[in-house]
């Protein structure tokens, strides 16, 4: 029996191990933006976004998310967003850059939080944090997949974007971006279901229904590839050649404000300069 106490204090100090440490309480007010995870939140100090100016080629889009950030911060009513379409035209970095520019107009007034894919069922949690606090956030959701694998994302948002319980605060809008628009997995028309297949394109959209805002990104032309290049290449003070840039974009088989800065990348590079 003397051995007992030893015993119990080295099994208590085995369950400390095994047992996750309590988690650290965030300040939701001290940052312009934070990561969320499925161990809780990571404030983000400084939130990189590019200038709105030089997001070319997509003025309809820009203006309407721009617009309904305003309204969050403003505290005003604002929409959920979907934006979808082309890789690489800019979507992530318009919900950046207009976050960042609204906490211009709206000091300390609205934080954006960026929430992995495999965080999303923890959103719970997330959202009963934000809502206790006296703030305006953008939770924010990148390249939410839609496939017949991704069956988890669009449940989980489902009923959180409205029709449930267990609907998000107030004080916070959802902000999703994907590459496709449909939310519907690429096979389901052709699935040898002996029900009705419109059933299941039906039920995947009734999500996309969910958005107030709804804006799809295409692939620029050549003209607004070039424009982007160039609005680049001034902020930067680069000079560049049309030729290049239009052969670099053929050779990666697209055009795109992402392939536009890698060539400026590529650029301000051979020049020594950062970007």
């Amino acid at each position: 029996m003397k051995d007992q106490p030893e015993l119990l204090e080295r099994i208590a100090a085995a369950l400390e191990r095994l047992a996750p440490p309590p988690r650290n309480r965030t300040d939701w007010l001290a940052s312009p933006a934070y990561i969320w995870t499925e161990n809780g939140a990571l404030a983000v100090s400084t939130m990189d976004a590019p200038d709105l100016a030089l997001l070319q080629g997509i003025t309809r889009q820009k203006e309407a998310v721009v617009a309904n950030v305003q309204r969050l911060a403003g505290g005003h009513a604002a929409h959920d967003m979907l934006l979808w379409g082309s890789r690489g035209m800019g979507k992530s970095a318009l919900v950046r850059a207009s976050v960042l520019d609204s906490q211009i107009a709206y000091p300390g007034s609205l934080a954006l939080v960026q929430v992995g894919t495999d965080a999303l069922p923890t959103l719970s949690s997330l959202f009963a944090e934000l809502g206790e606090v006296a703030r305006n956030f953008l939770v924010f959701i990148d390249d939410l997949g839609f496939g017949a694998e991704d069956t988890a994302g669009p449940r989980h948002l489902r009923s959180w974007l409205e029709g449930g319980v267990q609907a998000r605060p107030h004080n916070v809008r959802l902000a999703v971006t994907s590459n496709r628009r449909a939310i519907v997995d690429r096979h389901a028309s052709e699935q040898d279901d002996p029900l009705n297949p419109r059933d299941a394109v039906d039920d995947n959209l009734a999500l996309a229904d969910r958005f107030g805002l709804s804006l799809g990104f295409h692939a620029c032309t050549q003209d607004e590839f070039l424009a982007i290049i160039d609005g680049y290449a001034r902020k930067l003070g680069l000079e560049w050649d049309q030729a290049e840039a239009l052969e670099w974009s053929r050779r990666r088989g697209a055009r795109s404000g992402r392939i536009a800065r890698h060539f400026i990348t590529e650029l301000a590079g051979r020049a020594g300069k950062q970007f």
